[in-house]
């Protein structure tokens, strides 16, 4: 699955980490890579965004704000 990182924080202050298919795919984002879960893909977005989370309606299991 392909995963992206929201560069523009939520109000919150957290970045969201997408799939390719999601509802709430950012129009400003940056290409994680292809991973078999939402785990690796976070963590990929922490070097950049230490805020990064999981989405929660595409990655729910890594949501977790």
């Amino acid at each position: 699955m392909e995963y992206y990182v929201n560069k523009h924080a939520q109000t919150n202050g957290y970045h969201e980490v997408h799939t390719k298919h999601c509802p709430y795919f950012p129009i400003n984002r940056e290409y994680l890579g292809d991973y078999p879960s939402c785990k690796p893909a976070v963590d990929e977005a922490k070097k950049t965004f230490p805020t990064a989370d999981g989405c929660k309606t595409c990655s729910p299991s890594c949501h977790t704000w």
